[in-house]
Parts: C-alpha cells; sequence; structure tokens
C-alpha cells in the first residue's frame, strides 16, 4: 500500500509535501471507497489520501509505424464523408481521436462501431426471445472481467470491448416483459435527443482564516451553535483555492464538519503539478466534485465523497421495501439506490470509468496540464499588452482568467464614475457581436464593485495557443469601436 504523502498519488509538489494528519483518516475513507463500482472508489481514494493499492497498469502506448496510423483525410468537405476504414484499434488510443491532427477517419469509424453496438443492443431490448437480464452474481462478474481503473490508456479495441461487456449484462429497461415504474421502455425519439443534448453540452476571494476564526467565536459568545465550514477548492468566478490545511485546523479545534467544495477544481487532483492546490482536502468530512466540469466528463457527473462510512445510508434510508428488498439472492451492498436523496437516476459513473479506462489516470492530467498550460498563456498574453486590465493581480490559480478590454475611447479616461459606467457597456456589446458573427464565445460578468468583466474559462483541451491568439484578436476587432 502507498503511504500517504508518497509517489504519484502524494500531496503537494517537492517542496510542499507533507504528511496527512493521521494516516487512520485516509484508512477509513479508503474503506468507505471500496464500494464505488469499477475501483473508481479506490482511484479516487488514492487521488484523495494516497493510500489506495495502484492497480495493475496496461502496457505503455506502443510506437506504431505510420501504416499503422489512420491514413490522413483528404475531404474537402467536413464532416468527413470518406468510407469507413479498415481500423485495427489494438494499436490506437483515445489521444488518436478528435481533436488529434488527422483524426477524422479514426474518430468517424470509432464512433460508428460504438452505434453498431448500441444499435444491435436496442434491436434486442425489443426482442421477446430475448433474456430481459442475462443475470450473473456481481462477485462472479468481478472475477471474469478486469474492472479496474490504471495510470496508463487502454487501447481503443479495449474500450469497445468493455462497451459491449457492460450492455451484454445490463438490464434491457426498454424490453417489452420488463417492469418497473422509473423505465416507462425505450423511445426512438427521446433516445436520439439524448445522444444530441449529450452530444451539444460538452459543458478570487478567498476564504481568510483568521476571519473565520473570529467568526466562529462571535457566533459562539451570541449563543449560536456553528457547525459547518464550506471551503471551496475553484472558486466559480475567480478560481480561487481557499487554504484548506489553515482550515482544517480551525475545524478541529472547534469541532465543526468542514465540507470543500471541489466541483470546479477537483480535477486537479489528478495533476501532479497543481494538486498542491487542494492540500488539506484529505481531512474534510465532506467534499463534492464533478468530473462533468474539468475533467470533460458529459454532463451529469457529480460526486459526493463523505469521511464517515455508513453515513450517506443511515441519513438517507427510506427503508421502502417496495423499491430495496432486503430478502434479494445477491449482495445487498450493491444495492447504492438507498444512499442517495434521488431515486431514479442514470449510472453516471459508468461515463467516469470508460473514460478513465481509455485515458489512463496519466492522460486526465495531460489534459488538464494543457488547460491550465493555455490559461497562463493567455495571461501572460495580455497582463501588459494596451487595452487589457487584469481584474486581480497575480496569475491565476485555475484556468479562470478574469479581465477587461478597455476600448481606445476609455484608455485616456480618469478612473471615476463615468469611466465605469462605460466600461461596464464594453464586455456585454462584445460578447453580443461575437454571438452575431458566430466567431467565438467567451462569458462575461460583474463581481460586487467590479463592474462587467471577461471571465475567459478554458476547460476544452481541442484549444490550442492559436485559438487563444484568435480570442483576443477578436475582441479587440469588435470593441475597438466602443
Amino acid at each position: 500500500m502507498a503511504t500517504p504523502g508518497s509517489g504519484f498519488w502524494s500531496f503537494g509538489s517537492e517542496e510542499r509535501s507533507g504528511e496527512a494528519e493521521n494516516p487512520g483518516t485516509a484508512k477509513a475513507w479508503c474503506q468507505a471507497a471500496q464500494k464505488f463500482t469499477g475501483g473508481i472508489g479506490t482511484k479516487l481514494c488514492a487521488l484523495l489520501y494516497g493510500d489506495g493499492e495502484k492497480p495493475t497498469e496496461t502496457g505503455a502506448k506502443e510506437d506504431l509505424d505510420s501504416a499503422e496510423k489512420a491514413p490522413a483525410c483528404t475531404c474537402t468537405d467536413k464532416p468527413c464523408s470518406c468510407q469507413r476504414a479498415d481500423i485495427n484499434y489494438a494499436f490506437l488510443h483515445s489521444t488518436d481521436l478528435l481533436p488529434a491532427c488527422n483524426g477524422e477517419i479514426t474518430t468517424l469509424s470509432f464512433l460508428q462501431d460504438v452505434m453498431d453496438i448500441l444499435l444491435q443492443y436496442v434491436v434486442k431490448s425489443f426482442d421477446r426471445s430475448t433474456k430481459v437480464i442475462d443475470f450473473h452474481y456481481p462477485n462472479e462478474l468481478l472475477q471474469e472481467y478486469n474492472w479496474e481503473l490504471a495510470d496508463q490508456p487502454q487501447t481503443l479495441e479495449e474500450i469497445l470491448l468493455n462497451c459491449r461487456t457492460t450492455l451484454k449484462y445490463a438490464i434491457k429497461t426498454g424490453h417489452p416483459r420488463y417492469f418497473n415504474q422509473l423505465s416507462t421502455g425505450l423511445d426512438m425519439v427521446g433516445l436520439a435527443a439524448d445522444w444530441l443534448t449529450s452530444t451539444a453540452n460538452t459543458n478570487i476571494g478567498k476564504m481568510i482564516p483568521s476571519d473565520l476564526e473570529r467568526r466562529i467565536i462571535e457566533a459562539k459568545q451570541k449563543g449560536f451553535v456553528p457547525f459547518l465550514v464550506s471551503a471551496t477548492a475553484g472558486t466559480t468566478v475567480y478560481g480561487a483555492f481557499d487554504p484548506l490545511l489553515a482550515i482544517a485546523d480551525i475545524c478541529k479545534k472547534y469541532k465543526i464538519w468542514m465540507h470543500v467544495d471541489a466541483a470546479w477544481g477537483g480535477g486537479l487532483l489528478m495533476s501532479r503539478k497543481h494538486k498542491w492546490k487542494l492540500n488539506g482536502v484529505e481531512r474534510a468530512n465532506s467534499v463534492t466534485w464533478n468530473p462533468h466540469k474539468m475533467m470533460g466528463v458529459p454532463l451529469q457527473c457529480s460526486a459526493l465523497l463523505v469521511r464517515e462510512e455508513g453515513l450517506m445510508q443511515s441519513c438517507n434510508q427510506m427503508h421502502a421495501s417496495y423499491l430495496f428488498q432486503q430478502d434479494k439472492h445477491y449482495d445487498l451492498s450493491y444495492d447504492t439506490g438507498d444512499k442517495a436523496l434521488q431515486c431514479g437516476r442514470h449510472v453516471d459513473v459508468f461515463k467516469l470509468w470508460l473514460m478513465w479506462r481509455a485515458k489512463g489516470t496519466t492522460g486526465f492530467e495531460a489534459q488538464i496540464d494543457k488547460c491550465l498550460e493555455l490559461a497562463e498563456y493567455l495571461y501572460n498574453k495580455i497582463k501588459n499588452r494596451e487595452g487589457y486590465e487584469m481584474v486581480f493581480d497575480g496569475k491565476p490559480q485555475h484556468t479562470n482568467v478574469c479581465f477587461w478590454y478597455v476600448p481606445p475611447s476609455l484608455r485616456s479616461m480618469e478612473d471615476n464614475e463615468e469611466r465605469m459606467n462605460r466600461l461596464l457597456k464594453v464586455a456585454p456589446v462584445i460578447k453580443a457581436r461575437m454571438m452575431e458573427y458566430g466567431t467565438t464565445m467567451v462569458s462575461y460578468q460583474p463581481l460586487g464593485d467590479k463592474v462587467n468583466f471577461f471571465r475567459m474559462v478554458i476547460s476544452n483541451p481541442a484549444a490550442t495557443h492559436q485559438d487563444i491568439d484568435f480570442l483576443i484578436e477578436e475582441i479587440e476587432r469588435l470593441g475597438q469601436d466602443l
């Protein structure tokens, strides 16, 4: 077993390393995490605490001759209209798909193969001669197949096999003889709409510890009982990370539940270069994390992790005998529905699991590091560029780059109320022109006493330096006459 603070899974860079407060804490988290599907709990535990046993890694990507790679697409029309290529997926990985250079043919072929698997499943779902479920006990499936997650990516051939295996043993909820109040059959138009929306929707104020402690003391003196501190790892607007270690010390001192909202910043745990920004998260009582944000998992995919094993069950369990029978013929620990607030839900964890298999931990790391590098590139390009003003001093901690574009007409004006009133109109007009021309899009917003500013958030690994340069030039083109 890896020890906290060691190896790939350690918290902090070399100059920021440190032991966890209590190794037993990490162990408790990991014990609770073992119930997660396909080793995801173990991997989350390892990322958070460095106390998970790393699964056997698949081989590194082999060097390929150019003949083994998919040929470059020569179509002049996009999307590509080439015939499906005869591609050997055994030597290809997710990095060979778009946005990879010359990845059109491989991507088209791969998605067509995935679609073939799905369509075969759909057709079989309506065939009354097929089983509603090819039942196997969970322990049998765990022994027969490798569901574990690894640092290195699987090949596309293995990913297609994962898809076939998953559907083979899944309940055919669209089968005419499957009767359940949460599954009302499989509507073809609804299915198309779901695929369409999944494809189309790709989705710095820090807490001051001394002020936090002062407010806790004031509240207790007034007879109140502070019971929770909610820290943030990656704020929505500025991408700021609260000082989690200091906050953890205060929560321990006053016996207060510590929650960390890592919905936006949690993905940085995948990066050895940037994970130090979440130092202290391992001491939290609970953590939220949205892989559908920084990690690019299709909406919706969120996780709530709690340190105390069994807590979710005891808080949310309704003992609904009409849903969760206690006399089933398999291990009831696999029935996780009674732990959650909602009843019906998608198996959203499968998206994260399959992507993790395809990319490996190192693939997610490269994706996140690239986005952070692009944010730093943008910051360095505009911080001293004429016509740009940064909303706050210093390099951004995340991929959020907040700035004003100041058109030539305002650059010589004094910094007064009139200038602010005119500046607040600039970003909305430029954004509207972006949408009318359809060339690019970036968000804007006000915050507190700060008038509308651009909030550039980079989470798409397909972006390049050229795209950042284009954005800067387009803002100047669309706003120079304001």
